[in-house]
Protein backbone atom coordinates (compact mmCIF):
# COMPACT_ATOMS: atom_id res chain seq x y z
CA UNK A 1 0.00 0.00 0.00
CA UNK A 2 2.23 2.45 -1.31
CA UNK A 3 0.63 5.96 0.18
CA UNK A 4 3.53 8.39 -1.44
CA UNK A 5 0.82 11.67 -1.17
CA UNK A 6 0.93 11.57 2.12
CA UNK A 7 3.83 13.03 4.56
CA UNK A 8 4.08 10.21 6.36
CA UNK A 9 4.34 8.06 3.93
CA UNK A 10 7.79 9.92 3.30
CA UNK A 11 8.91 10.62 6.91
CA UNK A 12 8.74 6.61 7.04
CA UNK A 13 10.56 5.95 3.48
CA UNK A 14 13.51 8.35 4.32
CA UNK A 15 13.94 6.57 7.88
CA UNK A 16 13.52 2.99 6.23
CA UNK A 17 16.57 4.24 3.75
CA UNK A 18 18.59 5.50 6.47
CA UNK A 19 18.32 2.69 8.71
CA UNK A 20 19.47 0.77 5.10
CA UNK A 21 21.87 2.96 4.94
CA UNK A 22 23.12 2.47 8.20
CA UNK A 23 23.08 -1.41 8.17
CA UNK A 24 24.93 -1.07 5.11
CA UNK A 25 28.09 0.76 7.08
CA UNK A 26 27.13 4.29 6.91
CA UNK A 27 26.82 4.83 10.91
CA UNK A 28 25.69 8.60 10.74
CA UNK A 29 22.67 7.39 9.17
CA UNK A 30 21.51 5.72 12.16
CA UNK A 31 22.05 9.42 13.96
CA UNK A 32 20.26 10.70 10.66
CA UNK A 33 17.03 8.56 11.24
CA UNK A 34 17.20 9.08 15.51
CA UNK A 35 17.15 12.30 14.73
CA UNK A 36 13.95 12.21 12.00
CA UNK A 37 12.25 10.17 14.31
CA UNK A 38 12.39 12.49 16.99
CA UNK A 39 11.25 15.36 14.40
CA UNK A 40 8.32 13.12 13.93
CA UNK A 41 7.31 13.27 17.78
CA UNK A 42 7.68 17.28 17.40
CA UNK A 43 5.85 17.51 14.07
CA UNK A 44 2.95 15.37 15.16
CA UNK A 45 2.49 16.17 18.51
CA UNK A 46 1.84 19.67 16.70
CA UNK A 47 -0.41 18.84 14.83
CA UNK A 48 -2.42 16.37 16.90
CA UNK A 49 -2.58 18.70 19.85
CA UNK A 50 -1.35 15.61 22.44
CA UNK A 51 1.22 13.21 23.13
CA UNK A 52 -1.43 10.64 23.95
CA UNK A 53 -2.35 10.95 20.29
CA UNK A 54 -1.90 7.39 18.36
CA UNK A 55 0.31 8.42 15.75
CA UNK A 56 2.75 10.73 18.56
CA UNK A 57 3.02 7.29 20.76
CA UNK A 58 4.15 5.06 17.42
CA UNK A 59 6.77 7.50 16.99
CA UNK A 60 7.79 7.52 20.89
CA UNK A 61 7.86 4.06 20.65
CA UNK A 62 9.80 3.98 17.94
CA UNK A 63 11.92 6.64 18.71
CA UNK A 64 13.05 4.92 21.76
CA UNK A 65 13.61 2.03 20.00
CA UNK A 66 15.99 3.54 17.69
CA UNK A 67 17.90 5.02 21.00
CA UNK A 68 17.80 1.62 22.46
CA UNK A 69 19.48 0.28 18.99
CA UNK A 70 21.95 3.28 19.03
CA UNK A 71 23.85 1.77 22.79
CA UNK A 72 26.66 0.06 21.11
CA UNK A 73 25.77 -3.86 23.05
CA UNK A 74 22.85 -3.23 21.56
CA UNK A 75 22.88 -2.43 17.72
CA UNK A 76 21.84 -5.91 16.47
CA UNK A 77 18.50 -4.44 17.27
CA UNK A 78 18.54 -1.73 14.14
CA UNK A 79 17.82 -4.58 12.46
CA UNK A 80 14.15 -4.65 13.60
CA UNK A 81 13.57 -1.35 12.67
CA UNK A 82 14.78 -1.10 9.38
CA UNK A 83 12.51 -4.69 8.14
CA UNK A 84 9.55 -3.05 10.12
CA UNK A 85 10.04 0.19 8.23
CA UNK A 86 10.13 -1.33 5.17
CA UNK A 87 7.38 -3.19 5.82
CA UNK A 88 5.52 -0.01 6.57
CA UNK A 89 6.50 1.45 4.12
CA UNK A 90 6.25 -1.24 1.42
CA UNK A 91 3.43 -2.60 2.29
CA UNK A 92 1.76 -0.84 4.96
CA UNK A 93 1.85 -3.16 7.58
CA UNK A 94 3.31 -1.74 11.30
CA UNK A 95 4.01 -4.16 13.22
CA UNK A 96 4.78 -1.98 16.36
CA UNK A 97 1.75 0.26 15.31
CA UNK A 98 -0.40 -3.26 16.17
CA UNK A 99 1.49 -3.87 19.24
CA UNK A 100 0.76 -0.50 20.93
CA UNK A 101 -2.82 -0.86 19.87
CA UNK A 102 -3.51 -3.63 22.50
CA UNK A 103 -2.37 -1.60 25.00
CA UNK A 104 -5.00 -0.63 27.70
CA UNK A 105 -5.61 3.35 26.97
CA UNK A 106 -5.53 2.21 23.07
CA UNK A 107 -8.49 -0.17 22.96
CA UNK A 108 -12.02 -0.29 22.86
CA UNK A 109 -12.60 -4.00 23.64
CA UNK A 110 -11.41 -6.46 26.31
CA UNK A 111 -8.05 -8.02 26.03
CA UNK A 112 -8.34 -11.62 24.19
CA UNK A 113 -6.67 -13.96 22.19
CA UNK A 114 -9.23 -13.43 19.47
CA UNK A 115 -8.10 -9.19 19.62
CA UNK A 116 -4.64 -10.03 19.74
CA UNK A 117 -5.63 -12.68 16.15
CA UNK A 118 -7.55 -9.76 14.83
CA UNK A 119 -4.91 -7.59 15.29
CA UNK A 120 -1.68 -8.97 14.01
CA UNK A 121 -3.38 -11.04 11.05
CA UNK A 122 -5.82 -8.07 9.57
CA UNK A 123 -4.47 -6.82 6.48
CA UNK A 124 -3.07 -3.47 6.28
CA UNK A 125 -5.23 -0.98 6.83
CA UNK A 126 -4.81 2.79 4.89
CA UNK A 127 -4.99 5.31 8.28
CA UNK A 128 -5.02 3.92 12.00
CA UNK A 129 -4.97 0.26 12.64
CA UNK A 130 -7.39 1.42 15.64
CA UNK A 131 -9.99 1.98 12.85
CA UNK A 132 -9.41 -0.80 10.72
CA UNK A 133 -9.58 -3.79 12.72
CA UNK A 134 -12.21 -6.33 11.53
CA UNK A 135 -15.53 -6.56 13.28
CA UNK A 136 -15.69 -9.07 16.47
CA UNK A 137 -17.88 -12.05 14.36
Amino acid sequence: MLMYRELSWWYWAVTAALLIAGLAGWAGAFHAATALSAWQVLHLRRREGRFAAFPVQVRLAFTGLLLLAAWPPMNWLFWVPAIGTTAQVLFGYCLLARGLSLLPWNRRETWSWRLLWRTFAAPPVRGSILQGLPAVP
